[in-house]
């Protein structure tokens, strides 16, 4: 039992290696990180630092131009968290769910519009940082730290009788299933984002003038419905642990 516990452990070892493309390394206090994803994730984040800081300079009572446009944004997200998570607790995780959203729709749009690759660096590529497996898993384990939070601050200890509800049965699918959350969360937006730029790269490669045109708006359209996939799931979790269990 031990040796297949180890083979297992070794598996997902192994799965943690697996690279997609070269990769530009900074070697950080002996960790090596992948630089391009740096590079992209800073400015992206530059990006909706400098839009939310020039949309809420000079507020005005009645909203106009950005403002009401970051207004209109506010609500979207907040409905998202009020929607999944309930009316009553929804409040402190808005931050976290509009975060999400907006870093994932940042950076799928920034790999979907920018010309990343005629922008050469001694190593790898630059694209969207959601292309990396590192940075979805990331998110994803962000997610399950937020509803594992959200239960035990409500609940404390309380919060594992959930695993045995409404049976004892149930305890190792219950276990399951909170392995398999971060997985799908994770995979799904890794898969969606790099087949996305595939795609958008052969078309371009076979006929680089008109067709890659159509498959890049669709590839907008499918990278902002990720970030809300993302987003709405990882609200949904946290609703779920806040939720009571009768």
């Amino acid at each position: 039992m031990y040796q297949n516990s180890l083979s297992v452990f070794e598996s997902f070892y192994s799965l943690s290696e697996v690279e997609v493309g070269k990769h530009l390394y900074w070697e950080v206090a002996g960790f090596q990180l992948h630089g391009q994803v740096f590079i992209v994730m800073w400015l992206v984040l530059a990006a909706l630092l400098v839009f939310a800081t020039i949309g809420t300079r000079d507020l005005k009572q009645t909203p106009e131009g950005l403002q009401n446009f970051m207004e209109y944004a506010y609500e979207f997200l907040q409905d998202i968290a009020k929607n999944q998570i309930g009316e009553e607790e929804y409040r402190p995780w808005v931050p976290y769910v509009s975060t999400v959203f907006l870093f994932i729709f940042g950076c799928n749009w920034a790999g979907a519009l920018i010309p990343w690759k005629l922008i050469h660096i001694p190593e790898g590529e630059l694209a969207a940082p959601t292309n990396d497996i590192n940075v979805t898993v990331a998110l994803a384990l962000l997610t399950s730290l937020s509803y594992f939070y959200a239960g035990l601050s409500k609940k404390g200890l309380g919060y594992f009788t959930r695993y045995v509800s409404p049976t004892p049965i149930l305890l190792p699918i219950n276990i399951l299933e909170d392995f398999t959350k971060p997985l799908s969360l994770s995979f799904r937006l890794f898969g969606n984002v790099l087949a996305d730029e595939l795609v958008v790269s052969v078309f371009a490669l076979l006929v680089p003038i008109l067709i890659p045109l159509p498959v890049m708006t669709l590839g907008l359209f499918a990278s902002s419905v990720q970030a809300l996939i993302f987003s709405t799931l990882s609200a949904a979790y946290i609703g779920e642990a806040l939720e009571d269990h009768h």
